[in-house]
């Protein structure tokens, strides 16, 4: 029977892996996971925190997340968020102390900048078989900025480390977003072909009765219909298009309400109905901000 474990705190984590209490409340690194007689086979994970991890050697590659299994090889990065479900079919044992864990919670962000900031780090959405692979040079890197945050956890604390360990945190999601553009621009002829399979799907959607019995779709479902996160399909498609996926989806909208605005006598708000809007202004607002009329307007000046 599967067990649902969740962890509220940094000290309940060193508590799970009997461990000292941690030098900081609301942040810690892992150079190795601690050696426990834990079944994790039957348990699903979840924490109030975020969670990044760079695997050293390993042996052992099932991490499962969400639906998916990942291999987990040397060099790849993980990003989690708060209260993302995670589980480990097979244990996964640690070889030396080459990777590195980093676990820290939101309210250590609070009354700084990077509290908001990070919500637009869309990486932590990603599934994780979209993780990020990072070269040797990359890692290294990365890796001395850990040993920064490190010292000032393990150090007597001053007016000065809060602001630092901050610092040397967003260095890491800021050096993470270059990389992930890099991972993109590499992967570029295999993400054309996403971005031709979803047009095909937007394409088949909006001209199928699946726009009048299920609404507009999201940014997630479009991602789940092309076997990804809505968060990676979006970032993929700013990459090779310059839009995002909600600017390709509101794109198909508006080309479909125009047809309809100019091929029937329809009411405006009869087809922002048919067209899946709750509210027929969120509609005409949407068109005017897309077209620079409003939907009346438009009927009148085409």
């Amino acid at each position: 029977m599967t067990q649902f474990l969740h962890i509220n705190s940094i000290s309940e984590v060193h508590n799970f892996f009997g461990l000292e209490p941690p030098a900081h409340p609301l942040i810690t690194v892992f150079r190795q996971w601690p050696d426990i007689e834990y079944d994790f086979g039957q348990v699903k994970m979840s924490s109030n925190f975020y969670l990044i991890t760079m695997k050293g050697k390993i042996e052992g590659n099932s991490f499962k997340y969400g639906r998916n299994t990942y291999d987990f090889q040397e060099g790849t990065l993980v990003f989690m968020a708060p209260h993302q479900v995670m589980s480990f079919e097979d244990p996964i044992e640690e070889l030396d102390d080459s990777g590195w864990t980093i676990l820290f919670h939101p309210d250590l962000l609070r009354k700084t900048s990077l509290a908001e900031e990070i919500k637009q780090y869309n990486f932590f959405d990603y599934n994780v078989h979209e993780a990020l692979h990072v070269s040797d040079k990359e890692k290294e890197f990365l890796k001395r900025l850990i040993e920064k945050i490190e010292l000032e956890i393990h150090n007597n604390f001053d007016k000065h480390s809060q602001d630092l360990i901050i610092h040397n945190l967003e260095s890491i999601l800021k050096y993470s977003t270059r990389y992930f553009d890099r991972q993109f621009y590499t992967r570029t002829n295999f993400h054309k072909d996403i971005v031709s399979q979803f047009e095909e799907f937007l394409n088949h959607y909006f001209s199928s009765e699946a726009l009048s019995r299920n609404g507009i779709p999201t940014v997630s479902f479009c991602g789940q219909s092309l076997n990804m996160s809505g968060a990676y399909l979006s970032d993929l498609l700013r990459v090779e298009t310059g839009k995002s996926a909600l600017d390709h989806i509101h794109f198909h909208v508006i080309e479909k309400a125009k047809n309809i605005l100019l091929g029937t006598d329809l009411s405006v708000s009869q087809i922002a109905y048919d067209l899946g809007f709750t509210y027929p202004q969120h509609f005409s607002k949407l068109f005017k901000a897309k077209v620079g009329y409003s939907p009346t307007s438009y009927r009148r000046v085409s």
